[in-house]
């Protein structure tokens, strides 16, 4: 469509550079701070650090009010740059369990991909982003499987709020930022996004472990870039809305270290309760990995993440939980790739994935995927998963129940 013909016949002039530089980026501001009056007003930040979190949230509130228009001072190329990008993402798949369970739902363990024997839509999003030299905001509207199961303790709009996050930079000299709201969890080398994974399905060190968070977070880059340092006060283990009768925060740490462009080096912390203060067992987490370029064409990612949460309130006896992950990818073309992937996950106590077996929950896994990009913006992917548990902990036909699970799953993924 030409924007500029029903402007043309009013007697006006369309200009585009001039939208995208002053009043789009307008526009998602008005949407930010309406973002963010809504998260005080829903009392987000609740608990023992409410008062504060939510001065700082109003704080970047009123920064956002003073900051000058996109373009303010430079030359015209400067002026008519935009700091507004906005993005669209995709991903629809079919994943067939040879188990065939009544219900066609994958075990609960699973929360991407969660449906089985029919075509769903795993994740959609609209997405806008604003960046200046010293402000980032992000806001997000998703809907899909994956929001279904892993949003479905989040009231009203905040079960579609895929993110929506404000960072202010705070030293002109340095990469020191502070951000608040909803953004990617600071655990594990896996994101929601699934163009962003070697792999089809995520791992079951992903699945059970936060994809998103809220609160405040600082973080900090070495001028070389091989370091980035992160502090975070939480609202618990994956929660927008915080559990109800806990006015504990949560806190987290993220230290990454990049040697050279080909390694890197990754450990995040978690350290919080994600029940009532009535029955507060406090949880213990740290989650490490490395990715490594081996050459050209082969890389690989090793992961081992460990956790312990007290069995009682005040209990000095601690439940544990594990679990290794490998996964080695092999680029074949710039449009082809196959990844191999081998986990296991040991959790006999029942943590993290309940179990009334008596071994517990102990399940090994292994997956081959396949990628094609056919274009820049498509990418088809295919994969064959099988767990292996010590008991029968996977559903089947007429109600049975099986010691093993096998996935036959494609994925179709669209990103603008």
């Amino acid at each position: 469509m030409n924007l500029e013909s029903p402007f043309a016949a009013a007697g006006l002039r369309w200009n585009t550079s001039l939208f995208m530089a002053r009043i789009a980026p307008a526009i998602v501001l008005f949407i930010f701070r309406l973002l963010i009056y809504s998260f005080v007003r829903a009392g987000l930040y609740e608990g023992q650090l409410a008062g504060k979190m939510k001065r700082m949230v109003l704080a970047a509130f009123f920064l956002l009010n003073a900051s000058p228009s996109a373009g303010a001072g430079g030359d015209l190329d400067d002026r008519l740059r935009s700091p507004l990008t906005l993005a669209a993402y995709v991903e629809g798949y079919y994943s067939h369990d040879f188990n065939e369970p009544v219900n066609n739902a994958k075990p609960p363990f699973l929360t991407s991909f969660s449906k089985s024997n029919q075509p769903a839509v795993n994740l959609a999003f609209i997405k806008a982003s604003y960046a200046t030299p010293n402000i980032r905001a992000n806001f997000a509207l998703a809907a899909g499987t994956y929001m279904n199961t892993n949003y479905a303790a989040e009231p009203g709009i905040l079960g579609h709020l895929y993110e929506g996050n404000i960072a202010l930079r705070l030293s002109g000299e340095n990469k020191l930022w502070l951000e608040a709201g909803v953004f990617p969890s600071h655990i594990g080398f896996e994101s929601a996004t699934g163009k962003n994974n070697w792999t089809l399905t995520r791992s079951m060190a992903a699945e059970n472990t936060p994809y998103f968070e809220s609160g405040v977070r600082i973080d900090f880059t070495s001028a070389d870039d091989k370091w980035f340092l992160s502090g975070l006060v939480l609202n618990g283990w994956q929660h927008i809305k915080p559990v109800d009768g806990n006015t504990l925060p949560a806190f987290g740490t993220q230290i990454t270290y990049r040697p050279s462009p080909e390694i890197t080096f990754n450990s995040s912390t978690f350290a919080g309760s994600d029940k009532p203060d009535s029955h507060r067992q406090m949880r213990y987490f740290h989650n490490f990995y490395g990715i490594f370029k081996l050459n050209e064409e082969l890389a690989a990612t090793v992961g081992f993440d460990i956790g312990v949460e007290q069995k009682s309130k005040h209990s000095g006896s601690l439940n544990t939980w594990f679990n290794p992950t490998v996964i080695l990818r092999y680029v074949q073309t710039p449009r082809t790739a196959v990844a191999v992937r081998a986990e296991y996950y040991n959790d006999k106590q029942g943590v993290m994935i309940a179990s009334a077996k008596p071994h517990g929950f102990r399940t090994w896994g292994f997956s081959a995927n396949f990628d094609y990009n056919i274009t820049d913006n498509l990418l088809w992917r295919l994969e064959a998963r099988t767990l292996l548990s010590k008991d029968d902990i996977f559903a089947g036909k007429n109600g049975t129940s099986r010691d093993s699970a096998t996935f036959f799953t494609t994925s179709i993924v669209a990103h603008f």
